[in-house]
């Protein structure tokens, strides 16, 4: 099975505004729901930011967390410091087909999003596993007889839930899947890996204000 809706993955879709647009858009969402709506405690948000912005040239980064509601991403970008809205940093993050790529539209809001399409259950060489490889791998888009160069190793930020599914239990991480220790081995570059903890995201929008704890 080919790589679903690729090309508005792509950096120079349409110049890349509808990226612009939609990076923007969220991450104002995330800034309102995040610093607004609700209050949020970010501990270490220096060591995020510096390695989103100023990591060593060539150095890919992996950051991964726990998943407590499907707002996790973007909500736990949207704290004060943050380049939110800026889409040439944003992260990639690998998302579930089944519940983001529904239909076509969803897709395309995702892809756009720079969101990789992952089959649950389906292996750790599935095909966009690959894909989500290569975004650490040398900063190209490639695919079968196209190449596009994309930014620059050092700017590809990739976000995983490696436990791979919503948890709600105030409990230690359960067991991780096998997705994200593959990619770190698999990667040219050894890439850095940024460990990141939340809770209260299982409240967000809540009434009165919820106190969102993000540890990196």
């Amino acid at each position: 099975m080919g790589r679903k809706m690729e090309w508005a993955a792509r950096a120079d879709h349409m110049k890349g505004v509808p990226r612009k647009m939609l990076i923007m858009a969220v991450g104002a969402f995330a800034k309102v729901v995040a610093n607004f709506l609700n209050t949020t405690s970010v501990h270490n948000a220096d060591t995020l930011i510096n390695l989103v912005q100023s990591r060593p040239q060539g150095v890919p980064l992996i950051s991964v967390s726990n998943h407590m509601s499907t707002l996790d991403d973007p909500v736990m970008w949207g704290f004060r410091g943050f380049p939110t809205m800026d889409a040439e940093l944003a992260r990639w993050v690998l998302a579930a087909e089944d519940i983001c790529f529904k239909n076509s539209i969803l897709s395309y809001f995702f892809r756009v999003g720079k969101c990789i399409p992952i089959t649950r259950g389906g292996g750790i060489y599935q095909e966009h596993m690959n894909e989500a490889l290569e975004r650490l791998s040398d900063g190209a888009w490639s695919s079968i007889n196209v190449t596009m160069q994309g930014t620059e190793m050092w700017k590809l930020k990739l976000h995983t839930f490696p436990e791979g599914k919503v948890s709600q239990e105030d409990a230690p991480i359960r067991q991780l899947k096998w997705g994200t220790a593959s990619l770190i081995v698999r990667a040219p570059v050894t890439p850095i890996v940024l460990p990141i903890v939340h809770r209260g995201f299982e409240e967000v929008i809540s009434f009165p204000k919820t106190k969102n704890l993000v540890y990196l």
